[in-house]
């Protein structure tokens, strides 16, 4: 009971610190009024739009709803600036929640298979089934539709904190989560997640921005090279739930050790994993070791001459390629988001680890924190 109320007390008086007021009449440099991201929801709490710029102009802009970033605003090869990232201009879109766009995935991101968990001393939970029979980011309503607590110490530094409640989505445990946003003058926007629980729980946090590095999702990103430091990745079921095997990507379409374009091999479906994930949907086991902050992979953009390396201390990646984008999500600009017209760099550890004993473990204890950083680094090439 003293932990629990520990940790209500630190929501508490950091909710107390007040919040930054944003002007209501402002205009983004990316297009955003932060007027249409004012609202009061049923529960009282207030939304906003949070900008961070840095010294070169560079832009982001995160709202309430998932601790979301709805922009993200860097330069092209010819100095000229562009949003790459998928999102609404207003937070109506964005409730009831219904897209992962832009959002803090948690309590656990990606797929536990059948609802159910194993934790390591024995302790078995229900959990929400909210993708067939299995558990999707955390549950109907894990982070992505919760409401943080944001605060901002400066232009370049938003702090974004939620505290999970016990039996959350048949989560054990009150878990308090703070996700630091910031960004620096070599525009890179690092990414800093931390967790505290009361009792022994899971947690695998990331972050599900829908990257499309044309600045026009028009586009597809099929054009877009990809480099993935991985020789390795966890083959699925139909399901796209790993029984626990680890597989080379050498000689597969998966295989990004070499760069190559996002569309040179995505329709081969003729390999089972194509062809479950309709495409790219895949957790990669990265080479380097997690717990140190490594290159992990790097994208670039053709047209645009705009790269995005990804550094993270995480052991996985998951790519995505928009395979369920269907046109039906109007977007910034009344852009209607079709058909692989993004791509998501999910750092994570791995899909399934709490029913997988072999898998590196996502269990979190009341003596413990957890920690993790990704960093999205933009340059021109």
């Amino acid at each position: 009971m003293k932990k629990i109320i520990f940790i209500l007390a630190v929501f508490t008086v950091f909710v107390s610190c007040g919040k930054k007021e944003t002007n209501s009449e402002t205009t983004t440099a990316s297009g955003l009024q932060a007027s249409k991201f004012e609202t009061t929801l049923d529960d009282g709490n207030k939304t906003h739009l949070y900008v961070m710029k840095n010294a070169t102009g560079m832009e982001v802009c995160v709202t309430n709803i998932g601790g979301r970033i709805v922009s993200i605003w860097v330069p092209d090869k010819s100095g000229n600036f562009r949003d790459i990232v998928l999102g609404f201009d207003n937070i109506e879109q964005y409730i009831p929640v219904k897209t992962n766009f832009g959002a803090i995935i948690g309590r656990y991101g990606n797929r536990i298979a059948g609802g159910k968990m194993t934790l390591r001393n024995g302790a078995t939970y229900r959990l929400d089934q909210n993708d067939g029979n299995n558990t999707l980011h955390g549950g109907l309503h894990g982070f992505h539709t919760r409401y943080f607590d944001i605060q901002q110490p400066d232009s370049a530094t938003l702090i974004c904190k939620y505290l999970s409640k016990n039996n959350e989505e048949g989560f054990p445990g009150d878990m308090l989560v703070t996700v630091t946003y910031s960004l620096t003058n070599d525009n890179a926007l690092n990414i800093d997640y931390t967790a505290k629980a009361n009792q022994t729980t899971v947690v695998n946090l990331t972050n599900h921005s829908y990257f499309n590095l044309s600045g026009d999702p028009n586009n597809t990103i099929l054009d877009h090279t990809l480099f993935i430091d991985a020789d390795n990745y966890t083959p699925t079921d139909k399901e796209l739930i790993p029984p626990g095997v680890i597989a080379k990507t050498k000689g597969t379409p998966l295989d990004f050790t070499t760069p190559k374009s996002v569309g040179a091999q995505i329709n081969d479906t003729t390999f089972e994993a194509i062809r479950f994930g309709h495409g790219y949907d895949h957790n990669f086991v990265l080479n380097k070791p997690g717990n140190i902050l490594n290159l992990t992979a790097k994208l670039v953009c053709p047209a645009s001459g705009i790269a995005l390396e990804v550094y993270t201390t995480e052991p996985g990646l998951q790519l995505y390629t928009g395979n369920f984008l269907d046109g039906t999500n109007i977007g910034k600009k009344g852009i209607a988001y079709n058909f692989r017209t993004a791509i998501c760099l999910e750092t994570q550890h791995f899909p399934n680890s709490p029913n997988i004993p072999k898998f590196p473990s996502t269990e979190l204890r009341p003596d413990s924190i957890y920690q993790t950083q990704t960093i999205y680094k933009f340059s021109v090439e």
